[in-house]
């Protein structure tokens, strides 16, 4: 039994290795992520039933509940809503391995008349360790996860949060924290005196400040930055799942958590290579959030309006029409509007007039890492239209039109000339240096980062206002009649 237990798991690991592969590209995600389910329920099984935990009906009908739930989720949920699906379900992730933990070191520290001495002597400085770590980096994990939804989401504002004298007691709770994981280890020392009390304590103590932690830890992030947390708290959640398989001593956990927590490191790195900034700048310098009514200073220090051109979806369309080349950039104003589908049409209006058409994908476009790349697979997008940044920008200057559908930081030129920007640095799709710039957008309000856009004003852009799914059914019946 003990030998196909593991046969399971090391069948379960290579699904999970293979799948995570495949979610490197476009094209092959959809499969990989499949993979990786059964490698997981693979894994779920045979983990239940070498431990005898549930009966085989308890076992088919759990199964059952959580796949009926996630079905519902995956059905229901809007594009819009997946990064902060994505953020509660790291959130979930965390919150599950502090259970766990929480569960075996009870199972050691209670006895038949409560918590006792019976099991102490079976634990060892290894399992002691792990628990507490898995406790810490999953209730971080949990809060500030759950922070980080309530911004995406926008339930709370997205703009950085910070008081008097936060740095110094998120110092002190951390100290605190060493001080409680150090009490049960030091009374470990001496078997002779072996009691719960310092290890159940310290698994409760550390659980509620790892939870103010985690919050404290968030908050001053503001909304500009959520997608490099998102991927960050990803990697927490692999941590502590991985941590937790220590304290289980089960391999496919271990190995399942390693391959999240690095892959999740890996990704956060990428982010913030796209956004050219540290990961010390975005935990502890955020910026962005709620975009407001952005308007130039004048010399005298005054406000004053910046001109700029504003077009019809007639002409537009025009343009659009006749062009040889043109480049589609999308961002979180397509997915607010569910837009995409429009925007494949237009797409296939203009390739039927002979334009060749292709999309530009920032890695940070959008609330999570992908989301522009998941948007238009759902839309039927061609893979080999996808073109990431900087493929697209070397073709940008031979491109007659770049249509910008509710993107906005991730064009702005400010990032290139205007070194007193916060987000100076950062590498920039750039389609100023197209031909023509047609921008669809609402109004004229700042971005995700509170930033205002050098783009709109230069004289080879035009602006279309607008919802984004509105302005894009308008160009496609301008278009098929040009």
């Amino acid at each position: 039994m003990s030998a196909l237990i593991n046969l399971a798991y090391l069948v379960a690991a290579s699904l999970f290795i293979v799948g995570l592969k495949r979610l490197s590209s476009p094209a092959t995600a959809r499969r990989g992520n499949q993979l990786a389910a059964v490698g997981m329920l693979i894994a779920v099984v045979a983990t239940l039933l070498t431990g005898r935990i549930i009966s085989p009906g308890l076992l088919v009908a759990g199964l059952a509940l959580g796949a009926a739930l996630g079905a519902l989720l995956a059905l229901k949920v809007k594009m819009t809503a997946m990064p902060e699906m994505v953020a509660a379900l790291n959130g979930f992730g965390g919150g599950a391995s502090v259970l766990v933990a929480s569960a075996e070191v009870a199972r050691y520290t209670m006895g038949e008349g409560g918590i006792g001495a019976a099991s102490l002597h079976d634990l060892s400085p290894t399992f002691i360790v792990t628990a507490l770590l898995t406790v810490l980096i999953g209730a971080v994990t949990f809060s500030g996860s759950f922070v980080a939804f309530a911004k995406l989401g926008e339930y709370v504002s997205g703009k950085p949060v910070n008081f008097p004298g936060m740095r110094a007691l998120t110092v002190l709770l951390a100290l605190a924290i060493l001080a409680l994981a150090a009490w049960p280890l030091l009374d470990w020392a001496n078997p002779a005196t072996l009691q719960a009390t310092p290890l159940v304590w310290a698994i409760v103590g550390i659980t509620v400040l790892a939870l103010i932690l985690g919050v404290l830890l968030v908050i001053p992030i503001g909304g500009a930055d959520m997608p490099v947390v998102v991927a960050l708290l990803n990697s927490y959640s692999g941590l502590a799942a991985a941590a937790s398989g220590f304290v289980l001593a089960n391999y496919a956990l271990i190995v399942s958590g390693a391959l999240v927590g690095a892959s999740g490191l890996i990704l956060t790195r990428i982010m913030c290579e796209a956004m050219n900034r540290s990961m010390a700048n975005v935990l502890l310098g955020g910026f962005g959030g709620d975009g407001g009514e952005v308007v130039a200073a004048g010399g005298d220090g005054q406000a004053v309006a910046r001109p700029y051109r504003q077009t019809s979806a007639e002409d537009a369309a025009v343009l659009l029409g006749y062009a040889q080349k043109v480049a589609i950039v999308p961002g979180y104003g397509l997915a607010v509007a569910q837009a995409q589908h429009q925007a494949r049409e237009l797409a296939d209006v203009l390739q039927a007039r002979g334009v060749e058409v292709k999309y530009a994908i920032h890695p940070v476009a959008g609330r999570m890492p992908g989301h522009m790349n998941v948007l238009l697979a759902e839309a039927n997008v061609p893979y080999d239209q996808l073109v990431e940044m900087d493929e697209i920008n070397s073709d940008l200057e031979s491109t007659d039109v770049a249509l910008i559908i509710g993107a906005n930081d991730v064009v702005n030129p400010a990032a290139r000339t205007d070194k007193s920007s916060p987000i100076y640095g950062m590498p920039i799709i750039d389609v100023d240096h197209a031909k023509n710039v047609i921008v669809i957008k609402r109004s004229m309000r700042a971005g995700y980062a509170g930033v205002d856009n050098d783009l709109f004003y230069l004289p080879n852009t035009m602006m279309l206002f607008g919802d984004a799914k509105q302005a894009l059914q308008s160009l496609i019946h301008e278009a098929k009649t040009v």
